[in-house]
């Protein structure tokens, strides 16, 4: 399996060179130069697996030779183990073909688990292989550091970085990330929002001489590949668990970086009968304006009650933008470049190629703690405000009541406390047991002005070898 850049110009790399570059050096994202397709044959004979087992089959291709199918099996073992349920995914009926797939029962409480902690053990495998040390870089919106420092903190051969935006992120996810110790491990709050927080990321990976050529960085964000290859997983096995293959399904996805949704994309493109993907967005809706009106233009970046939605640049939009202009990655550079200054579309023919699969929406806060309180005070459930963003999105988008409709349960509700008291509820979401005493940990973090210069300092100051 190699992996080609969306912008055209970088090399082709293996699947171990990719995982530790993250950013292409052309500034592309790296993607499979073919997917693998699965019969519905052999979908159907996936029934009962284990989702570690399913894990294995859908991945694997990916992977290839580069890692021998038995530790391979392992580490996907050893990931789904530290779930919290059976099923590691499991679905909960809201109504009449309605569900919500649970991607929260992991370590951290929210989906991002699902690629984290195979991450980490990725990463330990290759660089233990190659006897090499990498400094991760990542910035988050509030999920991603917590889930990329929990896989991530045990591994021998990586000093973390993780930028989160100040003030911008829930005290629970703040606490996750902040309250785990280790020598290896520095928390960043950047006095900017999470855009800035993604752009001092890009900029690093793009010029890494502050390293002094002692070291390299890794990536953690969805712009890493294995990232977004853990997450097609679910897809197939929400499928199966409902009759796919031998029924198409629908799914809305809470996104603002269209990691998640795409994974959702490449699953159909990989055999996986899918009819509709919803765009769920919130207030920052760059992705339901371009879906919804052919226009992609960034506005300014507002605060809301679902923070791990607060992005305006989804970087993995771009992967989406490869396949619709036919792999052409000069296109997709010159578009961006002229995004950079400006609204742009697509032809009206691609547009709307896009529009067959996909559909969109965008929920303020009002209506996200009235699905909140609707859905508790119906079912006695209580989501999160992503997962509420998903549902109200899936209802008003929905094309076909015979579909099955699964929303994406991004994150656990216990992690957002001030959305749930705002819809009203008097009930209030308590953390797990191995979190229990959270607020009770000692914080350690930095904060740093929103300057790239400043923390690229600190990082070549405080990585391990420096």
């Amino acid at each position: 399996m190699r992996y080609i850049s969306t912008r055209g110009e970088a090399p082709a790399l293996g699947f171990e060179d990719v995982l530790l570059t993250g950013l292409a050096s052309d500034g592309g994202l790296y993607v499979p130069e073919s997917l693998p397709h699965f019969s519905l044959e052999e979908i159907r004979s996936w029934r009962g697996l284990s989702y570690s087992e399913l894990a294995f089959n859908v991945m694997h291709p990916f992977v290839d030779d580069a890692i021998p199918a038995d530790d391979f099996r392992q580490m996907l073992d050893e990931t789904y183990a530290g779930f919290a349920h059976q099923a590691v995914a499991p679905l909960v009926q809201l109504d009449t073909n309605e569900w919500v797939l649970e991607l929260f029962r992991g370590p951290t409480l929210a989906f991002k688990d699902f690629a984290l902690q195979l991450l980490g053990r990725l990463l330990d495998y290759v660089l233990e292989k190659r006897n090499q040390h990498v400094v991760i870089m990542g910035a988050t919106s509030g999920d991603t550091g917590s889930a990329a420092i929990e896989g991530c903190r045990r591994c021998e051969h990586v000093d973390i970085f993780i930028l989160h935006p100040y003030q911008r992120v829930s005290e629970v996810q703040r606490r996750q990330m902040t309250t785990v110790q280790g020598d290896n491990i520095h928390n960043i709050a950047v006095k900017g929002n999470f855009d800035d927080c993604q752009r001092m990321v890009k900029e690093s990976f793009g010029d890494q001489s502050f390293l002094g050529g002692k070291t390299q960085l890794a990536a953690v964000n969805s712009i890493n590949w294995a990232r977004i290859m853990a997450q097609i997983v679910y897809y197939f096995q929400a499928s199966l668990a409902l009759g796919g293959p031998d029924r198409s399904m629908a799914f809305s996805v809470p996104t603002g970086n269209f990691g998640d949704i795409f994974a959702g994309y490449l699953a159909k493109k990989m055999g996986l009968p899918i009819s509709q993907l919803v765009i769920a967005t919130n207030r920052n809706d760059i992705l339901h304006r371009f879906m919804s009106g052919n226009k992609y233009e960034q506005h300014k970046l507002e605060h809301t009650l679902s923070p791990s939605m607060d992005i305006m640049v989804s970087s993995n939009f771009e992967r989406l933008l490869f396949d619709l202009h036919g792999r052409d990655g000069a296109a997709v550079k010159e578009l961006l470049e002229n995004a950079a200054r400006g609204p742009v579309s697509i032809e009206d023919y691609r547009w709307r190629h896009a529009r067959k699969l996909f559909d969109s929406d965008a929920v303020d806060d009002k209506t996200t703690c009235d699905t909140i309180r609707e859905i508790y005070e119906r079912n006695e459930y209580l989501l999160d405000p992503h997962t509420a963003i998903g549902v109200h999105a899936a209802r008003t988008c929905r094309r076909d009541p015979a579909v099955p409709m699964v929303t994406l349960g991004t994150a656990h509700p216990a992690k957002f406390p001030d959305a749930i008291a705002e819809s009203g509820l008097s009930v209030k979401p308590e953390l797990p047991a191995h979190m229990a005493d959270l607020f009770e940990r000692e914080e350690r973090y930095t904060v740093l002005d929103n300057d790239v210069a400043g923390v690229q300092a600190f990082i070549a100051k405080h990585w391990k070898n420096a």
